[in-house]
Formats: structure tokens, sequence, C-alpha cells
């Protein structure tokens, strides 16, 4: 995504921005959690599956009529897990400045669940910048890394 540039309440100038995360990095309270099947598990999930429909529909008789509701019953059932991963992904959301001559310079970074609630956490970034001067907040996913 694009930055966007903020001047804050204390005369510093913030790039804010966010970036989608196409992996899910490991952290220590969510390390047992990383561990799965990998992509080979995966692909013979998901060929088996396919090839289960496959067979059902070569075999269906020529005169069966499968109703609307039951093709888009299956639609949604197959788009459901990709479209809840797109949707779920995380979300890296970034404060940084350069500092002025009596402050230093700061980066601010969380990970946000989202694209929705990183747009809203961006925009709670952007307002306590030109409000505060801090990007954090007492719940806020961002932290400082310097």
């Amino acid at each position: 995504m694009g930055t966007k540039t903020v001047a804050g309440v204390d005369g510093r100038t913030w790039q804010v921005r966010r970036n989608i995360e196409w992996s899910v990095p490991a952290t220590g309270d969510d390390f047992e959690h990383d561990v799965d099947g990998g992509r080979g598990a995966a692909v013979l999930i998901l060929s088996a599956l396919f090839l289960f429909w496959v067979i059902l529909i070569v075999w269906t008789p020529g005169l069966v009529h499968v109703p609307w509701f039951l093709w888009a019953l299956a639609a949604a059932v197959v788009l459901f897990f990709p479209i809840r991963w797109w949707l779920r992904r995380p979300w890296t959301v970034v404060a940084e400045t350069a500092g002025s001559y009596d402050q230093p310079a700061e980066r601010w970074t969380g990970l946000v669940r989202g694209g929705a609630k990183a747009r809203e956490e961006l925009r709670i970034v952007v307002r306590r910048l030109r409000t505060q001067g801090t990007p954090g907040h007492a719940d806020s996913p961002l932290q400082p890394v310097n």
C-alpha cells in the first residue's frame, strides 16, 4: 500500500503505511500452532476432493435435475475458505519518523488481522499523530521498535 505522510502535533513528519503479510510470522505465543502438514498435504486433500466431485458429476445420470440452490450452496461451500483466507490475512501497520533536532527518530509497528481492521487502525494512528503526537495508545497493536 502507499505511504501516507502525516504532520504530527509536535512538528515531526510521520510516514504511515500498511502492508499485507503473505505468510504469518511466527511469534513466541503462536509457535505451537504454526506446525502444519505442509503444501503436500494440502495438494493431496484438494486433489482428492476435486477427484470426488468429478466422479460424482460424471456418474450422475443424464435425467437427474439438480436445483439451482444446490449449485449455489456448493459454490458457497467451495468459496468459503478462500474468501475467509483472503479476508483474514495479517497486515503490518508501520508508523515511522526521522525525528527532529530535539526529538529522536521513532518506528512503531504492529500486526492486525483483516484489511478493514488494518484500514481502521491506520485511521486511528493518523488521528492520534495529528492530535497527540504519538501513534500508539493503551490497547494499540502498534509497539515501538527502537
